[in-house]
């Protein structure tokens, strides 16, 4: 589950970084490609957000979290670049015995 919540939070980044070029794209250049794009693009987005948030509530025991842990792994799927950083300081692949 470890892994695939380190997966998760490293495409829910890329997602989040698409999206949001995608929609700085629109704004100023009303271009139908990228309008045409912003559907998908954000429901993936989404689908993944609500992933990473569930899979962080359901790992948090496994990992050791305690509040102030979880708070910052829940705010960081709000903030750009966030998701990778939480993916490499606060998640630990259990060591098989």
């Amino acid at each position: 589950m470890v892994k695939i919540f380190k997966i998760t939070a490293i495409l829910e980044g890329i997602s989040y970084l698409v999206l949001f070029v995608n929609m700085l794209l629109i704004k100023p250049n009303n271009l139908p490609l990228y309008k045409s794009l912003l559907y998908p693009i954000g429901m993936s987005h989404g689908v993944l957000f609500i992933g990473y948030v569930v899979l962080a509530l359901l790992i948090t025991k496994s990992q050791k979290w305690d509040f102030k842990t979880l708070s910052i792994v829940l705010i960081a799927s709000l903030l750009p670049f966030a998701t990778f950083y939480v993916e490499k300081k606060y998640v630990k692949i259990p060591q098989s015995v």
